[in-house]
């Protein structure tokens, strides 16, 4: 594995084989896929950067959902990855949307867990007040929030290890740089999803508060080759909470049998 800087943003690269480009979400970094990476085994190239603001990547500049975007295509392009297979969580997936959108060309396919096409209206003032507290009272109330309201029943109880990363992944994030992802979110507009035409796999948790299964299946109807897969007793963390089921998903989308 490597670890290199593209315009300050950190990215991993790990792997060989068509390049697969993996995009977090609010509060999470690369290796929020960390378990999909394993899971393939090296057979493709990984590039998961942490995102402007998130992990180890330090704010920039103005920091938007086409900003990010913005980054993720010059560091796809730095890095070499002409087409790729672009895999979100998340805010990610709003990311991986616009990219598929404006950039068609080099987008093969997406894998959107948690997805969403952009924030209902109370989430955007929601995301708003999340980003003063972190600013006025730093990231532990706020960690202890999400663990709370976004991990399933089954993963509260059964998998400890999963509740402590996702509360590490919170408290570890610089407060500013969340607070500043928080207001980009709120500001999200969505893609045009009838622009998308490449394989999309949408999967969600039955439990997940964030992108619930309703949702999903309403982005399905507008893409031109879509589907959706909901795991059970799974909250928003699904790649964290479901790994193995999200593997098996990823493992088929990439090889041709979506």
């Amino acid at each position: 594995m490597s670890s290199l800087a593209v315009e300050r943003m950190q990215v991993e690269v790990e792997g060989s084989g068509d390049p697969v480009i993996m995009l977090h979400g609010l509060g999470g970094t690369s290796n929020t896929f960390c378990p999909q990476v394993l899971g393939l085994g090296g057979r493709y190239r990984t590039i998961r950067p942490d995102l402007p603001g998130s992990g180890r990547s330090p704010l920039s500049g103005s920091l938007t959902i086409q900003s990010m975007v913005d980054a993720v295509v010059r560091a796809a392009k730095a890095v070499g990855a002409e087409r790729a297979h672009f895999v979100g969580h998340s805010m990610g997936t709003i990311v991986c949307q616009h990219i598929a959108e404006q950039h068609p060309e080099l987008v093969r396919s997406l894998a959107l867990f948690g997805p969403i096409h952009q924030p209902p209206e109370p989430a955007r003032k929601g995301l708003g007040d999340r980003a003063a507290k972190a600013r006025n009272e730093g990231m532990t109330g706020i960690a202890d929030q999400i663990v709370q309201a976004t991990l399933s029943g089954d993963t509260k109880s059964n998998a400890p290890v999963a509740v402590a990363l996702v509360r590490e992944f919170i408290m570890r994030q610089d407060a500013e740089g969340y607070a500043r992802n928080c207001e980009a979110l709120a500001a999200a507009q969505p893609a045009n999803l009838d622009r998308i035409k490449c394989p999309v796999r949408l999967v969600t948790g039955d439990e997940d508060p964030v992108a619930p299964a309703s949702n999903a299946r309403t982005m399905a109807e507008r893409l031109s080759d879509a589907r959706v897969t909901i795991l059970t007793r799974c909250g928003h963390w699904s790649t964290i909470e479901r790994p193995q089921d999200c593997n098996q998903v990823l493992k088929e989308l990439l090889g041709g049998r979506a």
